[in-house]
């Protein structure tokens, strides 16, 4: 067949590829790609979930290391390759995430807080003063929230017996996950590098977005020593190079935290192009070109990727809590459904959500809102309802939140959305991809690869080494595996969507102060 023999390499085509390694929440992994972008082979290692108390999440960054070296040596063997075919290692990673080690032996000196910890919330409204969350938002593109690790680092030191005394002396060090594994590849307590790039160090509310460096008023605000901070480089540059293991010698040539290496996977390159993951939760970020964009509709201001001295490329990025979990929800607690698959037939078998809406606020409404007190309901229900309609309102949860997170993207940036490229395990339900094109008025387009997060850190990787040349090289890459067109009359998009609003309103202020 004619396209098996434009997929095959001529025999003396150099074996040449990269390697990226994904350090996740729940495993990390190592995916090899080959010229073309596609994956050549997969090695992955789930890691174990600490919870000391509740609210309270951690990794033991030592048990990780060991995985990634694991996973990097399974993916090589797996590709029948060696070290030398191997031409740059990208990483990505589980952004947030924090942890404090030792310089001098490389031992970490506590357990790494993950991302979802909430132990800093009181530390959070502290040091909001009287200004409240927003108190830094205009330097670094983000609230005040426990969600970020400026207020971790802070945490770390005041509750670990003679931390704050190390890190005074300079004794210790401090990285989101892709400092730790890039500093371990290169060397650890014998010369590893201890850096950061671009993105990872937008998440800290430690660094100013204008001058892409640690901002010295927040840093000594949140009570950090300066000492401890790596220092921050760009996505796409070689840091160094690693030593020892099964890659040893080879260029570790980027970094980028992991929504940001989906969005550059996925090629969004263009003011306007955006990305949507669609997992448990969903991000979506939107590029909006070198200009940092504050948002006062709800949003993140976050910088989306730097190649090398090139001007940085900023985000705006909206995050939804529920989306597959509500299909999860409808499964194993309310037994509407025996598989996440069935979701969609049971919705097909009715035209429309019957006049029932479902808003699943059930730990609150993230962005655009960001309402605690919000709780998940169903609103207009009349006895014509079935389990079919809510089956159809539960996709059509997920595809009004993205309109919203749209809408206010477009409300503080004034830049329309052109095509949102998908990833995640939800883009195999087609009607809830086409309920997004609809409800969106855009396109929606899957691409051939669905892993755009290590895809991502790969082309950083090669980019910096000349593996690829440009941009376009990449985008000539991209390949579409399927996509979804508006057909929606504007005033039932509209009708419905004063609908999904009037809901959601109902959702806000379930909770009062006492309960």
């Amino acid at each position: 067949m004619p396209e098996a023999q434009q997929t095959q390499e001529p025999s003396d085509a150099p074996r040449e590829y990269i390697a990226a390694i994904d350090q996740g929440t729940t495993s990390s992994r190592c995916i090899v790609f080959d010229r073309d972008g596609r994956i050549v082979s997969v090695d992955q290692k789930e890691h174990e979930q600490i919870f000391p108390k509740p609210g309270w999440v951690e990794h033991d960054a030592a048990e990780i290391w060991t995985n990634v070296q694991e996973v990097v040596a399974g993916a090589l063997e797996k590709a029948g390759i060696t070290r030398e075919h191997v031409k740059a290692i990208g990483i990505t990673n589980q952004r947030e995430t924090t942890l404090l080690w030792d310089r001098a032996t490389g031992e970490p000196v506590h357990n790494a807080i993950v991302w979802q910890d909430t132990r800093t919330d009181a530390l959070c409204r502290e040091l909001g003063r009287n200004v409240g969350q927003d108190r830094f938002r205009r330097e670094t593109g983000l609230p005040l929230a426990s969600y970020f690790a400026g207020p971790k680092i802070r945490w770390l030191l005041e509750n670990v017996e003679g931390l704050q005394e190390r890190a005074d002396r300079g004794e210790i060090l401090f990285g989101t996950m892709d400092s730790w594994v890039i500093w371990n590849l290169t060397g650890g307590p014998d010369g590893g590098v201890h850096v950061t790039d671009v993105t990872n160090a937008s998440r800290t509310l430690l660094m100013n977005l204008r001058t892409l460096d640690w901002d010295q008023r927040i840093v000594s605000s949140i009570g950090v020593p300066p000492s401890v901070l790596p220092e921050i480089r760009s996505s796409a540059e070689v840091y160094g190079t690693a030593r020892g293991g099964a890659l040893d010698g080879v260029p570790v040539a980027s970094a980028l935290g992991d929504q940001q290496a989906a969005l550059f996977g996925q090629t969004c390159f263009a003011v306007g192009e955006g990305k949507s993951t669609y997992g448990t939760g969903t991000f979506l970020l939107m590029n909006t070109g070198t200009e940092a964009i504050n948002s006062y509709a709800g949003l993140i201001t976050t910088v989306g990727y730097r190649i090398g001295d090139q001007a940085p490329v900023y985000a705006l990025e909206g995050s939804i809590a529920i989306t597959g979990a509500l299909v999860q929800w409808m499964r194993d607690q309310m037994g509407l459904i025996n598989s996440a698959a069935e979701i969609e037939t049971l919705a097909r078998s009715v035209e429309d959500n019957g006049g029932a809406y479902f808003v699943p606020a059930f730990s609150g409404l993230f962005a655009p809102y960001w309402r605690s007190d919000a709780r998940g309901l169903i609103s207009g229900l009349t006895r014509y309802v079935t389990k079919a309609h809510i089956a159809r309102a539960v996709l059509e949860a997920t595809a009004w939140q993205t309109r919203e997170i749209v809408d206010a993207m477009k409300k503080d940036s004034g830049m329309e959305l052109t095509t949102l490229k998908v990833d995640g395990g939800m883009t195999s339900n087609n009607l809830l991809m086409q309920n997004i094109s609809d409800f969106l008025d855009v396109p929606v387009v899957r691409p051939m690869v669905s892993e755009t997060t290590c895809l991502g850190a790969a082309y950083a990787a090669g980019l910096a080494v000349g593996f690829w040349t440009d941009i376009e090289d990449l985008r000539h890459n991209w390949r579409r595996a399927a996509e979804w067109t508006p057909g929606m009359d504007a005033a039932e998009r509209d009708r419905e969507y004063q609908f999904w609003l009037k809901a959601v309103q109902r959702t806000m202020g379930w909770l009062d102060e006492e309960s």
